[in-house]
């Protein structure tokens, strides 16, 4: 599903610890990192999205998390030109994200939950790592998301 201006819609989570530290994920087969995030299906709301990736991505269920907060509104970023089909209307992706809190335990993290895993490895990073990890053109959405959600952090 993509929108009118090219952008897919799609939610990005933070998960963050304990000790206000976030997952950070690696890429199934690669070397580059990044936060889950997946598109929303349509008629899926936010919530039905995040759940659901969340799910696919990290094998935890809504009792494993507590939503401490989401931005307000899209955040975009475009993919290289490279990146897109020829001939697509594919600019990028149109993102929500999610701060959630880990309330289960660490071993509920489970990459292997589907048969088509997307990371191969995660750790805990500091909050504002991922900002200079992430690939280059996720840079500025990853800066924005943290910033917005990062006010929420003092409450948890």
């Amino acid at each position: 599903m993509i929108d009118s201006q090219g952008y897919r819609p799609n939610v990005g989570i933070i998960l963050i610890n304990e000790k206000k530290q976030v997952f950070w994920g690696r890429r199934k087969g690669e070397q580059s990192w990044q936060f889950p995030q997946g598109g929303m299906f349509e008629q899926e709301s936010f919530d039905e999205c995040m759940y659901r990736e969340l799910n696919e991505e990290l094998g935890l269920f809504p009792e494993h998390v507590e939503i401490v907060a989401k931005t307000n509104g899209w955040l975009y970023y475009d993919v290289p030109v490279h990146w897109s089909k020829q001939n697509s209307k594919y600019r990028g992706q149109k993102q929500v994200w999610y701060l959630l809190k880990l309330v289960g335990q660490e071993h509920h993290i489970n990459l292997r939950h589907h048969n088509s895993p997307e990371f191969d490895a995660w750790r805990w990073v500091e909050y504002w790592h991922p900002v200079n990890e992430v690939v280059k053109f996720k840079q500025e959405v990853y800066q924005q998301a943290l910033n917005y959600l990062a006010e929420f952090l003092e409450h948890e």
